[in-house]
């Protein structure tokens, strides 16, 4: 629940990253998946109402694989005006079946350039042709350090892209990491989203905030019509006793963004447009 001296949650907010397991007698795990404690939707939609978010996109977690029928029905339940979702496909897969997902509400599909049961970043250019006619976009995840080295693929995709937690860029030297260089010449060049989510990675050593809080600052004043916001709920990659706050998170996030003009756009209305509400 909102707090005495909170800076108010944007009307229409959406989480734009964000994961949901079980029940797991009707969405059982592959074997030797791991899905992290408390991931319920009960749980997600409880964490939304308290965080005063109105919107969702459900981001099919890496340990169903291409099994997204769990991001699905938790897509069902909350109906198509609270909810979108970002799928996990075979690169092959046909397009009526695409086609039939984005009906359901997809509207695009994960990428990472390490990570087990997702698509390869070698299947980006192909995939991404592929799903520029229905206006998906592809979702890219992986090891900050590279996006100089991706920098020109990315540059020529034909669809939307979107990269993930601010980058995943290590910590030091700020706005001035290399790295974070890269992506801002991305943002820079018209077809790259960024999602402010995670912001607890890439934190300075001391425990501060200080590299993230600038990068955040940078990508918004570079293009404030090309960010997004997203919890990354319930923090698989975090061990169940270091889960963050949410509500403090967010709160953090809100106080440096500049207006509130600004909070609309980054937590609702360009939620709105990539993800077609």
């Amino acid at each position: 629940m909102a707090q005495a001296g909170d800076i108010p949650t944007p009307a229409g907010a959406c989480d734009c990253h964000s994961h949901v397991y079980g029940p797991f007698d009707r969405f059982p795990l592959p074997e030797g998946a791991h899905a992290p404690a408390g991931g319920s939707f009960a749980a997600y939609v409880a964490m939304l109402d308290r965080l005063g978010v109105d919107r969702a996109v459900i981001v099919q977690p890496s340990a169903y694989r291409t099994d997204n029928a769990c991001t699905l029905a938790a897509m069902a339940v909350l109906g198509p005006d609270r909810a979108r979702g970002i799928a996990v496909v075979d690169p092959d897969m046909a397009n009526a079946e695409l086609r039939r997902l984005d009906g359901l509400g997809m509207r695009g599909a994960r990428f990472h350039d390490t990570l087990a049961g997702l698509m390869a970043m070698g299947d980006l250019e192909r995939f991404s042709a592929r799903v520029a006619p229905l206006g998906w976009h592809v979702q890219v995840q992986g090891n900050g350090t590279r996006l100089p080295d991706w920098e020109a693929m990315l540059g020529r995709l034909p669809s939307d892209f979107v990269v993930d937690h601010v980058g995943l860029v290590p910590h030091g030297q700020g706005a001035d990491h290399p790295a974070f260089r890269a992506l801002l010449r991305l943002v820079e060049g018209g077809r790259c989203w960024v999602k402010l989510s995670a912001i607890y990675y890439g934190r300075d050593p001391d425990g501060g905030w200080r590299d993230m809080e600038a990068r955040v600052k940078a990508l918004v004043a570079a293009r404030p019509d090309r960010m997004v916001w997203g919890v990354n709920w319930p923090h698989p990659s975090l061990p169940d006793d270091a889960r963050p706050d949410d509500r403090e998170l967010l709160q953090r996030f809100l106080a440096w963004l500049p207006d509130e003009t600004t909070r609309h756009a980054v937590l609702a209305g360009n939620a709105a447009r990539l993800y077609r509400f």
